[in-house]
């Protein structure tokens, strides 16, 4: 697994062009849930305030903003509010309090109408259950959203055979699911989330169900569609390795609030508390971390005379040409000269790394 990553301070912002913006959103379960948010009880544990006022904090107010073809993955334990969290973004679950906007437009203040149009039109959710109807074939269970949506018959089939072809079924469409393996199915799903070329496309745990090598074929799958269709995608999952993969960021949730949000090399470099570095701490770093992460200021007595690479290339990828160069190695951008990373400094990580195996 090789991620490329930035370093914090060189992120680009996520609110100047967000697709999806959530702003201190909570969902609370329970009598008299709406007088939760605001009051001291608010601040309670989770374990606190069921015990005192019989509520649960599912959502506790949480934000974060999503840029244009972001893949953001939510992360965190059965129980930490991720699948609520998601389902409250197109009020599948009525949000509490907060703000949920997308592409500009107020999703909580949405009438009825508005929202199935929002659905049908701007946003398509992948679950884990493939939601396939089961005596449609598989054209029309891609066309079925275009169908909602009272495009005619050739045009809809068209292009659900254009998704069906890009999500690599060729050849199936005029069978039905029960038909096809799991991971198909899921397929199916995703061409069916793409045929209305939606704004956002959001998954919950959608691979959760199928054995590990189907799930890994389909973790590729979404990563070879996203460089083809450049979706914004919002991820649900409880496997790190998984997030690690998929994300361009994570937001890690515990209890309904946010431990931590930022990229995977973040994530793994720098964990915010105890229970982040506990998920971490089986990652090898090399296949996370970046040059950004290990380089050094370049000593006086030092040749300027190595080999330049960039600071984005990850570790691991690194290692042979850093170890076999006479000279440090230049972590060079756009000309500037950003600090040298030498053999040291790679095995610094790598033996690290074999003294927790």
């Amino acid at each position: 697994m090789t991620i490329a990553v930035d370093r914090p301070d060189e992120t680009a912002s996520h609110q100047d062009q967000a697709v999806l913006s959530v702003r201190s959103l909570w969902k609370v379960f329970g009598p008299r849930a709406n007088k939760i948010v605001g009051s001291p009880e608010a601040d309670l544990s989770r374990a606190e305030l069921l015990a005192k006022t019989g509520c649960t904090a599912a959502v506790r107010d949480v934000s974060f903003e999503v840029s244009p073809g972001e893949v953001f993955v939510v992360m965190g334990l059965s129980g930490s509010g991720k699948s609520t969290l998601v389902r409250c973004l197109t009020r599948l679950i009525e949000p509490t309090a907060g703000d949920v906007q997308i592409d500009g437009e107020d999703v909580v203040a949405m009438s009825e109408s508005r929202l199935r149009e929002l659905r049908r039109h701007r946003l398509s959710m992948v679950f884990q259950h493939f939601g396939l109807l089961p005596h449609r074939k598989v054209i029309d269970n891609v066309a079925y959203g275009l169908e909602i949506r009272g495009e005619s018959k050739s045009e809809r089939r068209a292009k659900a055979q254009e998704l069906i072809d890009l999500v690599g079924l060729t050849g199936n469409e005029n069978g039905y699911p029960d038909q096809l393996s799991g991971g198909m199915q899921q397929r199916v799903g995703l061409a069916r989330a793409l045929a209305v070329d939606p704004s956002v496309m959001l998954f919950d745990e959608p691979f959760s169900a199928l054995d590990p090598l189907i799930r890994r074929d389909m973790q590729n799958e979404v990563i070879r569609l996203h460089h083809e269709v450049g979706k914004t995608m919002v991820f649900i999952t409880h496997d790190l390795q998984e997030a690690l993969k998929l994300g361009d960021r994570i937001l890690i949730m515990r209890d309904g609030a946010i431990v931590q949000m930022g990229t995977p090399a973040e994530v793994v470099g720098a964990p915010a508390d105890d229970y982040v570095r506990d998920f971490v701490s089986e990652i090898p770093r090399s296949h996370v971390l970046t040059l950004n992460w290990v380089m050094r200021p370049a000593r006086p007595d030092e040749a300027m005379t190595g080999p330049e690479m960039p600071p984005s290339t990850v570790v691991r990828d690194a290692a042979r040409r850093v170890i076999d160069a006479s000279d440090p190695v230049r972590v060079v951008e756009n000309g500037q000269l950003l600090g040298v990373v030498d053999q040291d400094d790679i095995l610094r990580v790598i033996v690290a790394e074999e003294g927790k195996s």
